[in-house]
């Protein structure tokens, strides 16, 4: 008769095997890692040793750039036309008047202040643990991840909805003229619908960033840029709503924009990896430990960002407030414009630099951070002059006031100071949250 075994000692040998197959199967990949390294180190040495190591040096260089370009290029894009829904709005709003795109100009500053800014900033942490598990090929979790990060958003949208509902005595009580808040808080209010939009937005965004999927977003925001056009010049003029038209219109397209987006990702294979289902359990765990990654990325965004939008808001205390708000908005929009160059820099070698770092390959982040400093530099150079060169004409655009277009040319040569130093802060700023302490890392990307 044979003897049977005992499941209470078979299970935990079964458990124990299962447990040292995979601490093997790690072990196995670090050694391959160190292998990598050892093999880049001894060519580097080989080539420096036949004097061939600068021409291998600008070969990596160029391999890079090619790299990033490919990847920064429709993330410009895609910046470029997600902004352009605010500057269409107020180019429309700035030809009702003075008054109107004062107000228009004072509720967006408002609106970013305590809004926008934070989850911009809350959905860039997606850039670190989104790419650092897809460079580990722990594809499934990029999902998770963006789930998560939506919960958060949507549930921090609610608070800052309540704040815009009391834009007008909260501008007031800043000392704002009370005829410019009066306007601008129905314009906010307007707005707040889209706060929610904007939040599942960013973190689709980052969702394909990572992925390095960029052209169906291109897309995507090409189409919804050119509906903007028409429904805000229809929402504008000829609906009646005026300014109020303008906020709809952003409204509306964000959720274009999402409902675009959402559908590749149910439809298109290329998300099949990384979106295996809708929203589940775990996209309602591991909140808390996402938090502590976005709450800094939070503070690093929004200390930027109101550091422009502030002057806009006290703006409004000098003794042509109107006018003054006015020109100080267009001059914060323009730079807001031409950082989206920047920025874009900036995702793209957060995206390498988490690959690579969650691959193994230090070397190659390294690399991609001094290609893309480099290529900031050059960027920074030619918008300066750019926007040097326009200066008489790039008024006009946003008012037929002759009084706003002479002021705005005098700002013209400072702000594009002002766009060489940020092109770099945002760069490098990028690169930051990518460079984490193990243990933090571990806690946020490796969480199920």
């Amino acid at each position: 008769m044979d003897k049977q075994e005992n499941p209470s000692t078979t299970l935990p040998l079964l458990s124990t095997s299962r447990s040292l197959t995979g601490e093997a199967i790690e072990e196995g990949i670090q050694i391959e890692r160190n292998i990598n390294e050892f093999k880049h180190d001894q060519l580097r040495a080989c080539l420096v040793q036949q004097g061939k190591y600068n021409n291998w040096g600008k070969r990596v260089f160029v391999e890079e750039a090619k790299k990033q370009v490919w990847l920064a290029g429709p993330l410009i894009l895609v910046g470029l036309l997600t902004f352009s829904l605010h500057i269409i709005s107020l180019m429309m709003v700035g030809h009702l008047g003075e008054l109107a795109l004062s107000a228009a100009s004072m509720a967006t500053s408002f609106a970013y202040v305590t809004g926008f800014s934070f989850l911009l900033g809350m959905a860039s942490a997606l850039e670190t643990i989104c790419g650092q598990s897809y460079g580990a090929e722990q594809y499934e979790m990029v999902g998770i991840h963006t789930q998560r990060a939506m919960v958060l958003l949507l549930l921090i949208s609610i608070p800052i909805s309540v704040i815009w509902s009391f834009t007008e005595p909260i501008l007031v009580a800043l000392g704002q003229n009370h005829d410019i808040a009066a306007e601008a808080a129905p314009y906010a209010q307007f707005m707040i619908p889209s706060l929610f939009a904007y939040s599942i937005l960013q973190c689709l965004i980052r969702f394909f960033q990572t992925q390095n999927i960029v052209f169906p977003m291109l897309l995507t925001s090409g189409i919804t840029t050119l509906l903007h056009i028409l429904v805000c010049w229809l929402l504008v003029f000829k609906s009646g709503l005026g300014s109020k038209g303008a906020a709809l219109a952003n409204t509306i397209s964000y959720c274009i924009n999402c409902m675009l987006l959402a559908a590749y990702v149910k439809f298109s294979s290329s998300c099949s990896r990384t979106w295996t289902s809708s929203f589940s359990k775990a996209s309602f765990q591991g909140i808390p430990a996402l938090l502590r990654l976005a709450i800094p990325s939070a503070v690093m965004v929004c200390l930027e960002m109101w550091s422009f939008e502030m002057i806009v808001l006290l703006s409004g205390l000098l003794p042509n407030p109107a006018l003054e708000t006015s020109v100080l908005s267009i001059s914060l929009n323009t730079t807001s414009l031409v950082w989206v160059i920047p920025e874009g820099f900036s995702g793209a070698v957060s995206t390498r630099v988490s690959n690579e770092l969650g691959a193994g390959k230090p070397e190659a982040a390294r690399t991609a951070v001094y290609v893309v400093l480099c290529m900031t530099v050059s960027e920074s150079i030619v918008m300066g002059l750019i926007l040097i060169l326009i200066r008489n004409a790039w008024g006009y655009a946003y008012s037929s006031e002759m009084e706003v277009v002479t002021y705005l040319a005098s700002m013209m040569p400072l702000l594009a100071l002002t766009n060489f130093v940020d092109g770099l802060t945002c760069v490098l700023s990028g690169n930051t949250l990518t460079l984490l302490p193990k243990g933090q890392l571990e806690d946020v990307v490796g969480k199920r």
